[in-house]
C-alpha cells in the first residue's frame, strides 16, 4: 500500500491531466490507497492531487472505492449549484453540478464502461472529472 501527500500547487493542479494508459496502473493504485488513507477527510481524489498528471479518479461507491481511468461524462442532467470543499484548497466554493451523469471509462483492466450515477456520487465524480481538466472549484 503506497499513499501519496497531497498536493496544494495550483499551479500543477490547474493542468489538464494526460489520458491514462496500461503504464499508469501503479498510480491507480496508489491513488486508491490515499483514498482509503483519507477516507475521513476525501469522497474522491483525482490523480494530479498526488502529483500524478493522469486522466485517474477515486471515489468511493457505498464503502467500495472504484478506480476510474479516462472518465469522461457523455451525459447530464438537472443542473443545481453546489457548495464543494477539497483537501488541495482551502474553504468552500459554490460550484455548478448535475444531479444525474452518465460516464465512459476504463477500469482497471483497461475495460471500457459507461455507467450512470445520480446525486452525491455523481457531484464527487464531476469534482474529480473538473480536476483532471485543470479546473478548480
Amino acid at each position: 500500500m503506497t499513499v501519496r501527500k497531497i498536493t496544494r500547487d495550483t499551479n500543477f493542479l490547474s493542468r489538464k491531466a494526460a489520458a491514462a494508459t496500461s503504464n499508469d496502473l501503479v498510480v491507480a493504485d496508489d491513488l486508491r490507497d490515499t483514498l482509503m488513507a483519507n477516507k475521513s477527510l476525501a469522497a474522491g481524489l483525482a490523480a494530479n492531487m498526488i502529483k500524478q498528471n493522469k486522466r485517474i479518479i477515486a471515489f468511493y461507491l457505498g464503502q467500495l472505492p472504484v478506480v476510474m481511468l479516462n472518465p469522461k461524462i457523455v451525459a447530464k442532467q438537472g443542473e443545481y449549484q453546489a457548495r464543494e470543499g477539497c483537501l488541495s484548497l482551502l474553504g468552500e466554493r459554490n460550484t455548478q453540478r448535475y444531479h444525474e451523469i452518465t460516464v465512459m471509462y476504463q477500469d482497471m483492466r483497461l475495460k471500457t464502461h459507461t455507467q450512470r450515477f445520480t446525486e452525491f456520487t455523481a457531484e464527487v465524480i464531476q469534482h474529480e472529472i473538473d480536476h483532471c481538466d485543470g479546473i478548480l472549484i
